[in-house]
């Protein structure tokens, strides 16, 4: 097996382990000071605060994004540019869709995360009314799947209106 594929596969290995982990709750609990708000209009509202953004995650394992200032985390920064590097092509800058595929910040009003990575991972047929767009599968692409909870931390801060349009600015980190 060529060298390149055994890391790759230790990385999944890693990334799968880490977010299982999460996801059944054996996360630090001196990490998980999120909190769900309600913004003016009546919608719910995903921000957090705590010591390391790239870390955000929700009790599900949810990936969690941290604007503040119009400044974002390390991983919703990522996202930002995994996003321009492999999905703005189909889906347009900014998550604003295209003639080729639709506005991803429309859809994760409507999409949760284990949807959208659902769709990321296997893709998707027959979406359209007439049933002649296709979302490939990137579940072997690991620009992607390695960055995939930073992608929809992104993609989930435009989604909410709490991110506007453009390359955002990264937070400072304190050390």
């Amino acid at each position: 097996m060529p060298k390149y594929l055994i890391g790759l596969c230790a990385a999944v290995g890693f990334t799968a382990t880490l977010t299982l982990g999460t996801a059944f709750g054996q996360q630090d609990t001196a990490q998980k000071t999120t909190q769900n708000q309600t913004s003016p209009d009546g919608k719910s509202t995903q921000e957090a605060k705590v010591a390391n953004p790239e870390d955000l995650v929700d009790d599900q394992g949810v990936p969690l994004y941290m604007v503040k200032d119009g400044k974002v985390d390390k991983g919703t920064y990522n996202g930002y540019r995994r996003y321009a590097s492999s999905c703005h092509v189909c889906h347009g800058p900014d998550g604003l869709g295209s003639s080729f595929a639709p506005a991803l910040v429309d859809s994760l009003k409507r999409m949760d995360y284990w949807q959208f990575t659902d769709v990321v991972t296997n893709g998707r047929t027959n979406m359209g009314a007439t049933g002649d767009k296709v979302m490939p599968t990137f579940g072997s692409d690991p620009n992607v799947m390695l960055n995939l909870a930073d992608i929809y931390r992104y993609l989930k801060a435009r989604s909410d209106d709490k991110l506007g349009r453009g390359r955002p600015e990264r937070i400072k980190s304190a050390s």
